[in-house]
């Protein structure tokens, strides 16, 4: 939807990661009031024989929030790592992600 001033006001932003079975999109949206805020997304497949739907989840979160929400991601993160799972390799899933990356970039070629 555009504004007076000829603006997209719905989507500013928008970054998809695909996590197995799972899908996170990341989208930063403007309000009437030229403000922003972000929604997490989690959509997930669900197959019902031939047909398939999608389920979905979704947080808003404002600038007020960023700061709370994002130490608190972290935090929590930090715990499984260091304190759950400090032997686990975790570097694993960041080169996974960024062979599927190249491997959907040459699809594309």
């Amino acid at each position: 939807m555009e504004d007076r001033r000829g603006y997209d006001r719905d989507e500013i932003f928008s970054k998809k990661v695909k996590a197995g079975k799972r899908t996170y999109f990341f989208d930063i949206k403007s309000t009437r009031a030229n403000d922003y805020y972000l929604t997490i997304t989690e959509s997930k497949r669900k197959v019902n024989g031939d047909n398939f739907t999608y389920e979905k989840h979704k947080i808003f979160l404002y600038k007020e929030d960023f700061f709370k929400f994002v130490e608190a991601l972290n935090e929590s993160v930090d715990h499984v790592k260091t304190e759950l799972m400090p032997d686990f390799d975790f570097e694993q899933y960041e080169n996974e992600d960024s062979e599927n990356e190249y491997r959907d970039e040459l699809k594309w070629e």
